[in-house]
């Protein structure tokens, strides 16, 4: 194996060089993964901008992947060279008050792959053992760069606890499609979704959601989740877009005594008008939820190697490492574009969906 291995370092805000970089060097409790896919996150965007993790740079960002594994740690268990892999990005100390009551994710030594530390847009990425999951037969590479994010809606998901024959309204269009999906396979009904790409809420429709919400079309969107609600609101709204705006409309939506599922993330410094008068005597539940963990992981596989979730009509187009950074601008002006994968292994763009 080369020493050197070719890497996307995000050198500073709105900075990114294609370059040669040492290939990491595992401990005895890590795996060195060969990196086949890893799919651009709207978190990747706002490390580029230096909306988040700033303080990181210079750094190898992306966290959505899947790879064989390279290289194993002599005390790495129940691994082999050559396995099919992803792996859980979160990692903790284990030991706190907050791991030991199992919210690792509350650790204060709480760090992600490819947001705080190296990640995956490089040939090669290290991960602890205990954090890889080794891929079920038949399920793709580039699915296995999907878990991920599924993992982070199933981990949503169940925080809500969305119960059969209740009302939901998803907002927004991204993620949120395969929060509609969660929903309808947990019984919900209607399962609503708003958002303003035409492409993506047809995809929602194809998953089987009862009503799509277009917010070009120029409706009020809480009005006409209201008319489909009985007038009372949604007994579960999903934030999934990260604005001020979509969460004040979010507690204008649900009903009182629903759920709010806060999944979109905010700048640090966003602030919102909410009554307090409304959240008392409406009796209403928050919940927020930032990351798939422990067994969301294997949960999110087995959804999408079982055929509940089939994720491809999401699966926009593969483009080489060098493009990487012009993939990220497009992403925010094409919207035909869904979800796209970053790979070393190919040389030039690859259309997977139109």
């Amino acid at each position: 194996m080369a020493a050197t291995m070719k890497a996307a370092v995000f050198e500073k805000p709105n900075v990114i060089s294609i370059k040669q970089v040492p290939v990491p060097q595992i401990e005895d409790h890590e795996v060195l993964i060969k990196v086949k896919y890893t799919g651009i996150c709207g978190t990747d965007w706002s490390i580029y901008t230096g909306k988040y993790s700033a303080d990181k740079l210079p750094m190898i960002a992306g966290h959505e992947f899947s790879g064989t594994v390279a290289r194993v740690g002599k005390n790495a268990r129940g691994l082999k060279e050559g396995d099919r892999v992803t792996a859980d990005i979160n990692m903790a100390c284990g030991t706190c008050y907050y791991c030991r009551h199992g919210q690792k994710l509350m650790c204060r030594e709480f760090h992600q792959l490819g947001i705080h530390v190296d990640g995956t847009y490089a040939e090669y990425v290290k991960a602890p053992y205990d954090q890889v999951h080794v891929l079920p037969d038949g399920l793709s590479f580039m699915a296995g760069a999907f878990i991920e994010p599924v993992s982070c809606v199933v981990h949503s998901s169940k925080a809500a606890k969305v119960t059969h024959g209740s009302s939901v309204a998803v907002i927004g269009s991204g993620l949120g499609v395969l929060h509609g999906l969660l929903a309808r396979l947990r019984g919900a009904a209607p399962v609503i979704v708003i958002g303003d790409n035409a492409k993506r809420l047809a995809v929602a429709k194809d998953y089987g959601v009862d009503v799509t919400i277009n917010v070009k079309d120029g409706k009020d969107p809480v009005e006409e989740v209201k008319k489909l609600t009985g007038g009372r609101g949604a007994d579960f709204v999903v934030e999934a877009v990260g604005t001020p705006a979509t969460y004040e409309q979010a507690f204008r939506m649900v009903r009182p005594g629903g759920t709010l599922a806060a999944f979109g993330i905010c700048a640090g410094d966003d602030t919102i008008k909410v009554k307090p008068f409304d959240l008392v005597l409406g009796e209403m539940t928050v919940v927020g939820s930032c990351a798939g963990v422990g067994q969301d992981w294997p949960d999110a596989m087995a959804l999408i190697a079982n055929g509940h979730i089939k994720p491809e009509s999401m699966f926009s187009m593969v483009v080489p490492l060098e493009e990487l950074e012009g993939a990220l601008k497009e992403l925010r002006t094409n919207p035909d574009l869904i979800k796209v994968f970053v790979s070393t292994e190919v040389s030039k763009r690859e259309i997977l969906s139109k």
